[in-house]
């Protein structure tokens, strides 16, 4: 059947792809959506995304109807229904070691696959790589910025930080005003990701009218259980060629449901800092013991008393730097 010919009345499938990528297809037709899904993709994007994150189940679900909407929207475009380019900037909100990161990466892949971006590659940015710190020197910094992301997802973290309301000769808000024109003017070769806190992007939102309405999706990252986290544990040891003995097991679930409610806490961010330090620790043991001889399971596994010896089962930690690891006075490696 030749381009722009109707479909076969006794199969009414898709006529071949060979003709012009203008012509619409005849109203008849009928288009497989699972194999056009499967060609674009999406299912290997979303797949990514469950094994590299535990949970946010939420949010998984978002990202996967906003990748159904785009690939009918796609298909109705086909058919040579016109619709108006889609306003894809986002917001996620949620507390550190979330995964906000993570799954803008995936978005951007996503999109990409879809044919809304060119590249689909993401640029990470914070306060200081938009606003300059004299006159003249924010608006190179931030067009520097967007150039780079151009055909790509840009990802603004802690993006409230570009709006001090405090400060009348702050040059953030030439920043936010860049980035509004952008945003508007390119939405069809750039998507910007705003990050942080809720309360404190709710708070910019409403300082920033122009930017809240060129929004299109919400998402909220919820922080992670206790059962998440120590799945999450388990995964990290486990990519690091460890395992946790049983008795160990028992004292990471200690651990976890004593430091969640602790200062500084970073859900997935904490639980890395927290594997990598039992990794020290047992290692200066291994050196230590009496018997200086190890085989494999000795090399590769957290007993007990690697988690034990944290401040998390001593007291509330005082100090922001002891999330890390280290004493904030000396400099040194702490338990």
């Amino acid at each position: 059947m030749r381009p722009g010919a109707a479909a076969d009345p006794q199969t009414d499938r898709e006529p071949p792809p060979d003709g012009p990528a203008h012509a619409p297809l005849p109203a008849g037709t009928v288009v497989d959506l699972a194999a056009v899904r499967r060609e674009a993709g999406i299912d290997d994007v979303l797949a990514t995304l469950d094994r590299e994150l535990v949970g946010l189940t939420p949010v998984k679900t978002r990202i996967a109807e906003i990748a159904a909407l785009l690939l009918v929207d796609r298909t109705r475009q086909r058919f040579g229904i016109t619709t108006p380019q889609p306003t894809l900037h986002m917001s996620f909100t949620g507390n550190p070691g979330t995964g906000k990161t993570t799954v803008a990466l995936r978005m951007a892949d996503l999109l990409h696959r879809l044919g809304y971006l060119r590249k689909g590659h993401l640029v990470t940015v914070t306060r200081d790589d938009l606003v300059g710190q004299y006159v003249g020197h924010t608006a190179p910094k931030t067009k520097d910025v967007i150039k780079r992301a151009m055909g790509g997802v840009l990802f603004i973290d802690e993006a409230y930080y570009l709006y001090k309301a405090e400060n009348e000769r702050d040059y953030g808000g030439e920043a936010i005003e860049i980035l509004l024109q952008v945003m508007e003017s390119n939405r069809d070769d750039l998507v910007v990701v705003l990050a942080g806190y809720a309360d404190r992007m709710d708070t910019f939102f409403a300082a920033n009218p122009g930017m809240q309405s060129r929004i299109a999706h919400h998402i909220t990252f919820p922080d992670y259980t206790v059962d998440e986290l120590e799945e999450i544990s388990v995964l990290m040891t486990e990519t690091l060629g460890y395992r946790f003995s049983p008795e160990a097991r028992e004292v990471l679930r200690r651990y976890l449901d004593k430091r969640i409610g602790q200062p500084w806490f970073a859900n997935a961010r904490s639980v890395r800092n927290a594997v990598e330090r039992a990794r020290l620790r047992q290692a200066r043991r291994l050196l230590e013991q009496p018997d200086p001889r190890v085989d494999l399971a000795a090399l590769t596994t957290i007993e007990p008393p690697d988690l034990l010896a944290s401040r998390v089962f001593e007291s509330v930690p005082e100090d922001p730097l002891a999330e890390s690891g280290i004493d904030s006075t000396s400099g040194a490696l702490t338990r």
